[in-house]
């Protein structure tokens, strides 16, 4: 099973609970300790510390909104180009909170999505092909 990155940067609200985010994965269940790192919230990432949340979604399974959400554009994951091809993401909003889904394919990047409908692709494909 692929892991995508899918939740980061949560300006965390006691009262908000998460609907289910990605197909396969009722649960929201974590990324723990594999051989990329850890994906909790403050984890070590080389010099700097992590700032999400990582919640596992298999490769192409259908991200879906966690609670009634606007879609605030699209967003650039990594500044380096070498990265490019695994680089997409959506800035969210709603219940009170602001945050980001890293690795999505959003499928369009302004509106609003209610909670449970499709938010776009989780996109953690190979990028070798594009080297």
């Amino acid at each position: 099973m692929c892991v995508c990155f899918c939740a980061a940067l949560l300006s965390v609200c006691q009262a908000v609970r998460f609907g289910q985010l990605c197909a396969g994965n009722a649960n929201n269940d974590r990324r723990m300790s594999d051989t990329w790192g850890q994906g909790h919230y403050g984890a070590r990432r080389g010099g700097r510390d992590h700032k999400g949340l990582d919640i596992r979604c298999s490769d192409g399974s259908v991200v879906y909104a966690p609670f009634d959400v606007t879609l605030n554009g699209a967003l650039t994951v990594y500044t380096d180009p070498k990265k490019a091809a695994i680089n997409s993401g959506i800035n969210l909003a709603g219940e009170g909170l602001c945050f980001k889904l890293f690795y999505v394919r959003p499928d369009r990047t302004s509106g609003t999505v209610t909670k449970g409908n499709r938010i776009g692709m989780c996109d953690k494909s190979n990028p070798t092909e594009y080297f």
